[in-house]
Formats: C-alpha cells, sequence, structure tokens
C-alpha cells in the first residue's frame, strides 16, 4: 500500500468515525474490533494490500507505541478522583505489584516448562504481556474526573501504575538473555532496575506535577486576565517528566502517571482551600476560586483531558490498524492461542485473587477486575523495547508472534464482552 492508500484509509476511516459516534456506541463491540477488522482485511490476512512488519519497523514502531501509553498514562492520571484516598488505592496498588509479579511468573512458567522457550525469553514475554492496557481499556476505565465508580477507578488506577511495574521485570529478562547487566546475584537488577526507578519515577512525577499545578492556579488567579495553554502545558508536563526521568534512570511511565494525579489533586486541593476561605470571610488578596465571570477556576488538567483523549483515540485507531496488518492466516499456531488462553483465563484471574486476598474488595469486583486484564499497546512497546536493545532475531519472531496473537485476541474477546458484563455489573449493583 502506497502512502496514498494510506492516507485515504486512515482519513476515510478517521471521518466514519466521526460522523457515526452515536451508531458506534450502540453496538454491541468496542470501536477496537472495528479497527482490528479493517486492518485484517486489507492486511495479509484477507486481501494483502498491506503489510506491517514489527520486526524491519522495530524503531518506529517503539516511538508510536511510547507516544501512545505517554499521552493515555497522563488522561487516566488527571481523571483520578480527588482527594486521594490511600484505602481506595490499596486494591489498584496490589494489582500493580503483587499480582503483576504473581502474573509475570506464571506466564514464564507456562512459556519455558509448556511452550520451551528458554528461561529470559520466557520471563521477557511474561513481562511484555502481564501489563494491562491503558489505550485500549477505555470501555472500562474511569469516564471523567467525578467518575466515583470503584470497578473503573481500579482498572484505570491499576493500568496506570502497572505499565511502569512492568519494566523491571522486563530489565530482568533482558539480563537473563545476556541483554543487561544485572549484578552479582541480581543486586543490581534489585537496587537499581526497581528500587531506584521506581522511587525516583513516582518522585519526579509528583513534585514536577504539584509544581506546575501550583504555578498555573498562581498565574490564573492575579486580578488581571492570565490564560494560559492547556493542551501544551499537559504535553510539556509529559516531556519534561519523561525526558528527565530517563536521564536518571528513572521509569517514565510511572514519572508521567503519578504527574498528571499529582496536577489534578494539587488543583483540586487549592480549590477546595480557596473556597473554604471564601465561606469563612478570609479571603484578604489571594487567589480566588472563579474567572472574572464568576465561571469555575479553568484547570489544567481538566483543560488539556480532551485534546488528550483525542490524540489517544487517533493512536488507537493506527496502532490497531498496523496490528491487523501485521498477521498472517497461519499466525494463529497453537502456541500462540494457548498462551492467550492461559494468560486470560488461568494467569490474570488467579493472580487477581491471590493479590487481593484481604483486601476487602467485593468478590463481585475481583471477578471483574480478574476479567478485564485488557492487553493492548503497552505489550507492544514492551516488545519494541526489547528489539531494540538487541533481542536476537530468532526469539524476537517467536514474542512478536505471541505478543500479536495475545493483543489480537483482547482486542475481541475483551471487546465483545465489556458491554454486556459492565452493564450487568451496574444493574446488579
Amino acid at each position: 500500500m502506497n502512502g496514498a492508500l494510506w492516507f485515504l484509509l486512515v482519513g476515510g476511516l478517521l471521518l466514519v468515525m466521526g460522523l457515526t459516534p452515536s451508531f458506534i456506541k450502540g453496538l454491541p463491540v468496542t470501536s477496537a474490533i472495528i479497527y482490528l477488522a479493517i486492518g485484517l482485511l486489507v492486511g495479509p490476512t484477507l486481501l494483502n494490500v498491506f503489510h506491517f512488519n514489527p520486526l524491519k519497523e522495530s524503531a518506529l514502531l517503539e516511538v508510536l507505541t511510547e507516544v501512545a501509553v505517554l499521552i493515555s498514562l497522563f488522561a487516566a492520571g488527571v481523571k483520578m478522583p480527588a482527594p486521594m484516598q490511600i484505602s481506595r488505592w490499596r486494591t489498584p496498588l496490589l494489582l500493580a505489584s503483587a499480582s503483576m509479579a504473581l502474573t509475570v511468573a506464571m506466564v514464564a512458567a507456562f512459556a519455558h516448562y509448556v511452550l520451551g522457550l528458554p528461561l529470559g525469553a520466557a520471563v521477557l514475554l511474561g513481562a511484555i504481556v502481564a501489563p494491562t492496557d491503558p489505550v485500549l481499556a477505555t470501555d472500562v476505565q474511569i469516564r471523567h474526573p467525578g467518575d466515583r465508580d470503584r470497578l473503573r477507578f481500579d482498572l484505570t488506577c491499576e493500568a496506570g501504575m502497572n505499565d511502569g511495574s512492568a519494566f523491571p521485570f522486563v530489565m530482568l529478562g533482558l539480563g537473563l538473555l545476556g541483554l543487561h547487566d544485572l549484578g552479582d546475584f541480581g543486586l543490581r537488577w534489585a537496587l537499581v532496575d526497581v528500587l531506584w526507578a521506581t522511587v525516583a519515577g513516582i518522585a519526579i512525577g509528583i513534585f514536577l506535577g504539584s509544581a506546575l499545578g501550583r504555578l498555573g492556579w498562581t498565574l490564573r488567579s492575579r486580578r488581571f486576565d492570565h490564560e494560559l495553554m492547556d493542551d501544551f502545558l499537559g504535553l510539556g508536563l509529559i516531556g519534561v517528566v519523561y525526558g528527565l526521568s530517563e536521564l536518571i534512570n528513572a521509569w517514565g511511565f510511572l514519572a508521567v502517571f503519578f504527574a498528571a494525579v499529582s496536577l489534578r489533586q494539587t488543583e483540586v486541593r487549592l480549590i477546595s482551600t480557596r473556597a473554604a476561605n471564601l465561606e469563612k470571610g478570609l479571603t484578604g488578596h489571594g487567589p480566588v476560586a472563579t474567572s472574572g465571570e464568576g465561571d469555575p477556576m479553568p484547570t489544567v488538567s481538566e483543560g488539556s483531558l480532551v485534546f488528550k483523549e483525542h490524540l489517544e483515540r487517533i493512536s488507537e485507531l493506527l496502532l490497531i490498524l498496523l496490528v491487523g496488518g501485521s498477521l498472517f492466516l497461519d499466525s494463529w499456531s497453537w502456541r500462540a492461542v494457548s498462551l492467550a488462553l492461559f494468560l486470560f483465563l488461568v494467569a490474570r484471574p488467579l493472580s487477581v485473587a491471590i493479590g487481593l486476598l484481604g483486601s476487602r474488595t467485593p468478590a463481585r469486583v475481583r471477578g471483574m477486575v480478574g476479567w478485564f486484564g485488557v492487553r493492548g499497546i503497552g505489550s507492544l512497546y514492551y516488545l519494541m523495547y526489547a528489539i531494540e536493545h538487541g533481542l536476537p532475531e530468532d526469539v524476537a519472531l517467536e514474542l512478536i508472534h505471541m505478543t500479536l496473537i495475545v493483543v489480537t485476541m483482547s482486542i475481541l474477546v475483551h471487546g465483545i464482552s465489556v458491554k454486556p458484563l459492565m452493564n450487568r455489573f451496574w444493574r446488579a449493583t
């Protein structure tokens, strides 16, 4: 497919999706399934007018998936309810740590003992497919900053964190393959890749997100009119936080998510504090909580959210088309399909059940969380990251094959089941 046909396909699909959102919302499937079907249609599976080779285009795909995940993490972070309550965060924290590690271990064991992959490749595969996806899981995530649904919160918060908490396991897999220095007895891995990179990433995100929130509030609350370009500020925060994290070897995905959370929490706290002072008559000459026309004070977090969500949808469309255009009929091997089934039906539900023991999470919520572990763009990023860091070609081809089928089956089975299961869950709540 040449450039003109590619523009025609993507442009036509964008027009159709833009003109028929109400119709698409009424369909029993997600928009991701529509994108995938078109990718399969024009790809080597059916018409074969377009073929995308992930191995040859790994550098390009790494950048595309990296940007898509960063935008999605920011959008998820600014929708986190405020104020933050540790009791509400306990469940997603357990999911992003204990359940994540259990999933990696179970998938690695299956890949090593059943599929016959080398231990390093098996651990790497487990790390690639273990994290849930913030891009493709929008139908089960928080819809807006005021959404208080517990299930949506748990799934959104988990996806925001485990795209970063999976990175140490990626590095462990690369280390076992001889592509990363783990140190004596894995000490460097534990201290640098696990402890330092995680703590530093979270700290950078919290500090810079809070700083931007306070700066934006200060500028907007002057007596004169001071406009801010929220879209630029949101993108700028993503770039600065992620770039700084990369420079000091911290996990940038964690940093961006917590920067967005911190930005939102800081702005809500400042507005609440000022509103309380207004009620007590302690206004003085400080910031005001409304604009000159009496409207609520705009915030960077909400002002940049719509633009980020639009970018998220465009990246979803483009990347799923590429996934569909990468698959052949013989891609559906028993090895790849069995891995996907093991992940969806055994590893994910079991890791959630074990990870949430004693958390007091309702059984119905645990069951839904155990099923809706959507895999997608994050897994593709980790795969491309590993390839760009020297993964041997034979191992890369095997992992590409399995990861694409896992992502494709996740789009299908979760996309078909999300609307009926979520509707039934809400009716019973």
